[in-house]
Protein backbone atom coordinates (compact mmCIF):
# COMPACT_ATOMS: atom_id res chain seq x y z
CA UNK A 1 0.00 0.00 0.00
CA UNK A 2 1.90 3.46 -1.33
CA UNK A 3 2.03 5.75 1.49
CA UNK A 4 3.04 9.53 1.20
CA UNK A 5 4.19 11.55 4.03
CA UNK A 6 5.05 15.79 4.39
CA UNK A 7 7.93 16.24 6.64
CA UNK A 8 11.88 17.33 7.68
CA UNK A 9 14.98 16.40 6.46
CA UNK A 10 18.54 17.81 6.80
CA UNK A 11 16.86 20.66 7.26
CA UNK A 12 14.65 20.61 3.51
CA UNK A 13 11.18 20.06 3.30
CA UNK A 14 10.39 16.70 1.41
CA UNK A 15 7.77 14.86 0.54
CA UNK A 16 8.77 10.23 1.02
CA UNK A 17 6.80 7.93 -0.82
CA UNK A 18 6.84 4.39 0.45
CA UNK A 19 5.06 0.85 -0.51
CA UNK A 20 5.93 -2.84 1.08
CA UNK A 21 9.32 -2.28 -1.27
CA UNK A 22 10.32 0.91 -2.45
CA UNK A 23 10.79 4.07 0.01
CA UNK A 24 11.65 7.38 -1.97
CA UNK A 25 12.15 10.81 -0.69
CA UNK A 26 12.37 14.31 -2.64
CA UNK A 27 13.14 17.63 -1.89
CA UNK A 28 11.33 20.03 -4.20
CA UNK A 29 13.29 23.24 -3.02
CA UNK A 30 16.27 21.57 -4.35
CA UNK A 31 15.18 20.95 -7.90
CA UNK A 32 13.10 18.31 -7.16
CA UNK A 33 16.18 16.34 -6.45
CA UNK A 34 15.58 12.76 -5.23
CA UNK A 35 17.50 12.70 -2.18
CA UNK A 36 16.67 8.79 -1.08
CA UNK A 37 16.25 5.90 -3.04
CA UNK A 38 15.94 2.59 -0.69
CA UNK A 39 15.14 -1.30 -1.34
CA UNK A 40 12.69 -1.87 2.29
CA UNK A 41 13.35 -5.77 1.50
CA UNK A 42 17.21 -5.56 1.52
CA UNK A 43 17.66 -1.94 3.16
CA UNK A 44 20.33 -0.93 0.39
CA UNK A 45 20.06 2.88 -0.12
CA UNK A 46 20.97 3.13 -4.15
CA UNK A 47 21.54 7.27 -4.20
CA UNK A 48 24.72 8.08 -3.22
CA UNK A 49 25.14 10.69 -0.38
CA UNK A 50 28.43 12.64 0.46
CA UNK A 51 30.02 14.58 3.41
CA UNK A 52 28.90 18.10 1.90
CA UNK A 53 25.76 19.44 3.43
CA UNK A 54 22.83 19.16 1.10
CA UNK A 55 22.09 21.52 -1.25
CA UNK A 56 23.39 24.24 -3.73
CA UNK A 57 24.16 27.51 -4.50
CA UNK A 58 21.05 28.80 -6.66
CA UNK A 59 20.38 29.23 -9.71
CA UNK A 60 23.32 29.22 -12.63
CA UNK A 61 25.65 27.89 -9.90
CA UNK A 62 28.19 25.53 -10.67
CA UNK A 63 27.35 21.72 -10.27
CA UNK A 64 30.64 21.15 -8.48
CA UNK A 65 29.58 23.51 -5.83
CA UNK A 66 26.66 21.37 -4.67
CA UNK A 67 26.42 18.32 -2.72
CA UNK A 68 27.25 15.59 -5.33
CA UNK A 69 24.55 13.86 -3.89
CA UNK A 70 21.13 12.06 -5.35
CA UNK A 71 19.11 12.54 -8.25
CA UNK A 72 18.76 15.74 -10.16
CA UNK A 73 17.04 16.61 -13.31
CA UNK A 74 18.99 17.94 -16.17
CA UNK A 75 17.22 20.12 -18.37
CA UNK A 76 17.37 21.86 -20.97
CA UNK A 77 21.16 21.70 -21.15
CA UNK A 78 23.67 19.84 -19.27
CA UNK A 79 27.18 21.60 -20.29
CA UNK A 80 26.79 25.41 -20.25
CA UNK A 81 26.56 27.10 -23.67
CA UNK A 82 24.48 29.34 -25.76
CA UNK A 83 21.07 28.37 -27.49
CA UNK A 84 21.97 28.78 -30.97
CA UNK A 85 18.24 29.61 -32.97
CA UNK A 86 15.86 32.24 -32.75
CA UNK A 87 14.26 34.14 -31.00
CA UNK A 88 16.51 32.65 -27.91
CA UNK A 89 20.17 33.04 -29.87
CA UNK A 90 22.74 34.04 -27.65
CA UNK A 91 20.64 33.14 -24.52
CA UNK A 92 23.27 31.78 -22.43
CA UNK A 93 22.04 28.15 -20.27
CA UNK A 94 23.51 27.38 -17.26
CA UNK A 95 25.87 24.53 -16.18
CA UNK A 96 23.63 21.24 -15.66
CA UNK A 97 20.53 23.50 -16.91
CA UNK A 98 18.37 25.53 -15.13
CA UNK A 99 16.14 22.99 -13.12
CA UNK A 100 18.55 21.24 -10.92
CA UNK A 101 18.95 24.71 -8.54
CA UNK A 102 15.87 26.33 -8.15
CA UNK A 103 12.83 25.22 -5.96
CA UNK A 104 10.10 23.18 -7.93
CA UNK A 105 6.23 23.05 -6.56
CA UNK A 106 5.18 19.59 -5.06
CA UNK A 107 1.44 18.24 -4.30
CA UNK A 108 -0.45 14.84 -3.97
CA UNK A 109 -2.97 14.31 -5.76
CA UNK A 110 -4.82 10.94 -6.31
CA UNK A 111 -1.84 9.11 -5.10
CA UNK A 112 0.47 10.66 -6.68
CA UNK A 113 3.64 13.38 -6.37
CA UNK A 114 2.95 15.89 -8.63
CA UNK A 115 6.21 18.43 -8.90
CA UNK A 116 6.23 21.40 -11.35
CA UNK A 117 8.61 24.25 -12.93
CA UNK A 118 8.57 27.13 -14.96
CA UNK A 119 11.64 28.00 -17.08
CA UNK A 120 13.66 31.19 -16.25
CA UNK A 121 15.27 32.25 -19.38
CA UNK A 122 13.42 30.16 -22.13
CA UNK A 123 9.51 30.02 -22.37
CA UNK A 124 8.83 26.57 -20.77
CA UNK A 125 6.95 24.57 -18.12
CA UNK A 126 8.51 21.12 -17.20
CA UNK A 127 6.10 18.71 -15.45
CA UNK A 128 7.06 15.19 -13.43
CA UNK A 129 4.91 13.03 -11.43
CA UNK A 130 5.92 9.85 -9.47
CA UNK A 131 3.51 6.69 -8.88
CA UNK A 132 3.84 3.28 -8.63
CA UNK A 133 3.04 0.78 -11.25
CA UNK A 134 3.98 -2.27 -9.33
CA UNK A 135 5.53 -2.98 -5.50
CA UNK A 136 8.99 -3.32 -7.08
CA UNK A 137 8.58 -0.48 -9.59
CA UNK A 138 8.47 3.09 -9.53
CA UNK A 139 7.54 4.85 -12.71
CA UNK A 140 8.43 8.95 -13.80
CA UNK A 141 6.08 10.18 -16.05
CA UNK A 142 7.60 13.64 -17.76
CA UNK A 143 5.63 16.63 -19.77
CA UNK A 144 6.98 19.91 -21.08
CA UNK A 145 4.90 22.49 -22.36
CA UNK A 146 6.41 25.08 -24.65
CA UNK A 147 4.47 28.10 -23.58
CA UNK A 148 6.07 30.42 -27.03
CA UNK A 149 4.82 30.33 -30.58
CA UNK A 150 8.03 29.10 -31.86
CA UNK A 151 9.71 25.56 -31.56
CA UNK A 152 11.62 24.72 -28.65
CA UNK A 153 14.49 22.13 -28.34
CA UNK A 154 15.77 20.24 -25.84
CA UNK A 155 18.33 18.16 -23.91
CA UNK A 156 17.17 16.06 -20.60
CA UNK A 157 18.56 13.43 -19.30
CA UNK A 158 18.70 12.07 -15.72
CA UNK A 159 21.11 12.43 -13.36
CA UNK A 160 20.77 10.17 -10.02
CA UNK A 161 24.00 9.23 -8.86
CA UNK A 162 24.11 5.48 -7.92
CA UNK A 163 26.21 4.27 -5.00
CA UNK A 164 28.46 1.43 -5.91
CA UNK A 165 30.78 -1.38 -5.17
CA UNK A 166 33.74 -2.72 -6.96
CA UNK A 167 32.65 -5.23 -9.27
CA UNK A 168 29.09 -4.51 -10.04
CA UNK A 169 28.51 -4.49 -13.56
CA UNK A 170 26.61 -2.07 -15.90
CA UNK A 171 24.01 -4.07 -18.41
CA UNK A 172 23.00 -2.26 -22.10
CA UNK A 173 21.70 -3.94 -24.44
CA UNK A 174 23.65 -6.08 -26.44
CA UNK A 175 23.41 -4.74 -29.65
CA UNK A 176 25.45 -1.08 -28.35
CA UNK A 177 29.14 -1.65 -28.84
CA UNK A 178 30.64 1.56 -29.19
CA UNK A 179 30.37 4.88 -27.01
CA UNK A 180 31.66 8.59 -27.58
CA UNK A 181 33.18 10.62 -25.24
CA UNK A 182 32.38 13.46 -23.56
CA UNK A 183 34.25 13.75 -20.98
CA UNK A 184 37.52 11.29 -19.96
CA UNK A 185 39.96 12.05 -16.95
CA UNK A 186 43.20 12.40 -17.64
CA UNK A 187 41.75 11.59 -21.24
CA UNK A 188 41.86 8.20 -20.76
CA UNK A 189 39.53 7.36 -23.10
CA UNK A 190 40.67 10.12 -25.33
CA UNK A 191 38.87 13.99 -25.64
CA UNK A 192 35.29 15.04 -26.34
CA UNK A 193 33.71 13.09 -29.22
CA UNK A 194 36.24 10.26 -29.43
CA UNK A 195 35.02 6.93 -30.09
CA UNK A 196 36.07 3.96 -28.25
CA UNK A 197 34.75 0.17 -28.34
CA UNK A 198 31.90 -0.64 -25.63
CA UNK A 199 32.66 -2.30 -23.61
CA UNK A 200 36.59 -3.56 -23.79
CA UNK A 201 37.86 0.29 -24.96
CA UNK A 202 42.02 -0.78 -25.47
CA UNK A 203 42.56 -4.09 -26.97
CA UNK A 204 45.55 -4.79 -25.34
CA UNK A 205 44.15 -3.60 -22.06
CA UNK A 206 41.65 -6.23 -21.50
CA UNK A 207 41.38 -5.77 -17.37
CA UNK A 208 40.16 -2.38 -18.45
CA UNK A 209 35.97 -2.81 -18.93
CA UNK A 210 33.62 -0.44 -18.97
CA UNK A 211 30.85 -2.37 -17.65
CA UNK A 212 32.80 -3.27 -14.87
CA UNK A 213 32.00 -0.66 -11.79
CA UNK A 214 36.08 0.13 -10.65
CA UNK A 215 37.88 0.03 -7.72
CA UNK A 216 37.18 3.87 -5.67
CA UNK A 217 40.83 4.03 -5.48
CA UNK A 218 40.99 3.94 -9.55
CA UNK A 219 40.90 7.62 -9.72
CA UNK A 220 38.96 7.62 -13.02
CA UNK A 221 36.01 9.81 -14.07
CA UNK A 222 34.49 9.54 -17.37
CA UNK A 223 30.97 10.32 -19.07
CA UNK A 224 30.27 8.54 -22.45
CA UNK A 225 27.34 8.03 -24.67
CA UNK A 226 26.36 4.85 -26.47
CA UNK A 227 26.80 6.21 -30.11
CA UNK A 228 23.40 6.43 -32.17
CA UNK A 229 19.95 5.99 -30.84
CA UNK A 230 19.20 3.25 -28.68
CA UNK A 231 18.01 -0.62 -30.09
CA UNK A 232 16.16 -0.53 -27.04
CA UNK A 233 15.09 1.53 -23.65
CA UNK A 234 16.70 -0.43 -20.75
CA UNK A 235 19.53 -0.11 -18.88
CA UNK A 236 20.46 -1.90 -15.55
CA UNK A 237 23.12 -1.65 -12.44
CA UNK A 238 23.70 -5.53 -10.99
CA UNK A 239 25.26 -6.41 -7.75
CA UNK A 240 27.22 -10.00 -8.55
CA UNK A 241 27.71 -10.11 -4.46
CA UNK A 242 23.64 -9.87 -3.59
CA UNK A 243 22.44 -10.22 -6.29
CA UNK A 244 20.17 -7.09 -6.12
CA UNK A 245 19.69 -5.08 -9.62
CA UNK A 246 18.73 -1.62 -10.21
CA UNK A 247 17.03 -1.46 -14.02
CA UNK A 248 15.66 1.67 -15.73
CA UNK A 249 12.97 1.25 -18.57
CA UNK A 250 12.76 4.29 -21.10
CA UNK A 251 10.57 4.59 -24.70
CA UNK A 252 13.45 4.99 -27.12
CA UNK A 253 11.31 7.12 -29.83
CA UNK A 254 11.08 9.71 -26.91
CA UNK A 255 14.17 9.25 -25.41
CA UNK A 256 16.44 8.02 -27.20
CA UNK A 257 20.09 8.30 -25.97
CA UNK A 258 21.83 6.73 -23.09
CA UNK A 259 25.09 7.83 -21.39
CA UNK A 260 27.47 6.71 -18.47
CA UNK A 261 29.26 8.87 -15.86
CA UNK A 262 31.09 6.80 -13.73
CA UNK A 263 33.20 8.37 -10.92
CA UNK A 264 36.11 6.01 -9.56
CA UNK A 265 37.33 8.81 -7.26
CA UNK A 266 38.67 10.82 -9.93
CA UNK A 267 36.18 13.43 -9.61
CA UNK A 268 36.21 15.27 -6.37
CA UNK A 269 37.01 12.14 -4.82
CA UNK A 270 33.61 11.01 -5.11
CA UNK A 271 32.35 7.25 -6.17
CA UNK A 272 29.68 6.51 -7.92
CA UNK A 273 27.86 5.59 -11.59
CA UNK A 274 24.78 7.14 -13.20
CA UNK A 275 23.06 5.66 -15.82
CA UNK A 276 21.66 8.76 -17.55
CA UNK A 277 18.63 8.36 -20.09
CA UNK A 278 18.66 11.27 -22.68
CA UNK A 279 16.69 13.09 -25.67
CA UNK A 280 19.67 14.14 -27.09
CA UNK A 281 23.04 13.28 -27.79
CA UNK A 282 26.76 14.60 -25.76
CA UNK A 283 25.83 16.91 -22.80
CA UNK A 284 25.29 20.36 -24.77
CA UNK A 285 22.24 21.32 -26.51
CA UNK A 286 23.62 23.26 -28.87
CA UNK A 287 25.97 20.75 -30.25
CA UNK A 288 22.60 18.27 -30.62
CA UNK A 289 20.79 20.90 -32.17
CA UNK A 290 23.58 21.23 -35.03
CA UNK A 291 24.01 17.25 -35.29
CA UNK A 292 20.03 16.95 -35.22
CA UNK A 293 20.07 14.85 -32.43
CA UNK A 294 17.87 16.49 -30.04
CA UNK A 295 14.59 16.81 -28.72
CA UNK A 296 12.21 19.69 -29.80
CA UNK A 297 8.34 20.15 -28.87
CA UNK A 298 6.51 22.47 -31.02
CA UNK A 299 5.17 25.90 -30.95
CA UNK A 300 2.42 25.76 -27.87
CA UNK A 301 3.04 21.88 -27.60
CA UNK A 302 3.68 19.32 -25.30
CA UNK A 303 6.31 17.05 -25.49
CA UNK A 304 6.16 14.00 -23.20
CA UNK A 305 8.19 10.38 -21.84
CA UNK A 306 8.82 8.60 -18.93
CA UNK A 307 11.19 6.47 -17.24
CA UNK A 308 10.83 3.21 -14.70
CA UNK A 309 12.88 2.33 -12.23
CA UNK A 310 12.44 -1.45 -11.27
CA UNK A 311 14.55 -2.66 -7.95
CA UNK A 312 15.23 -6.40 -7.84
CA UNK A 313 16.20 -8.29 -4.42
CA UNK A 314 17.59 -11.20 -5.95
CA UNK A 315 15.86 -13.50 -5.20
CA UNK A 316 12.03 -15.18 -5.32
CA UNK A 317 9.93 -12.90 -2.95
CA UNK A 318 9.07 -11.02 -6.31
CA UNK A 319 9.01 -11.15 -10.14
CA UNK A 320 13.21 -10.50 -10.84
CA UNK A 321 14.06 -8.59 -13.44
CA UNK A 322 15.19 -10.03 -16.63
CA UNK A 323 17.98 -7.89 -18.16
CA UNK A 324 20.29 -8.50 -21.19
CA UNK A 325 23.54 -10.04 -20.10
CA UNK A 326 27.02 -8.78 -21.86
CA UNK A 327 28.89 -11.62 -23.46
CA UNK A 328 32.19 -11.42 -20.85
Amino acid sequence: MLHWEHHQMDDQEVWTGTNSIIQFTIAPHLGSKVISLRNLKTGREWLSKTDHPLGNKGYASSFSDSDGSGWDEMFPTINACHYPQFPWQGVELPDHGEVWSIPWHAVVQEGQLNCDVYGVRLPYHLKKSYSFTKEQRLRIDYSVQNLSPFPFSFLWAAHPLFQVEEGMEIIVPRELNTVVVSYSQDDRLGQMGDIQKWPIPFADQEQTRLNIVEAATAQTAEKYYFQGELPEGKASLFDPVTGEELTIVFPKDKVPYLSIWANAGGYQGQYHVAIEPATGFLDDVSYAMEHKAVAVVEAQGIYDWFIEIELSTGTNDMNPVVSVQLER
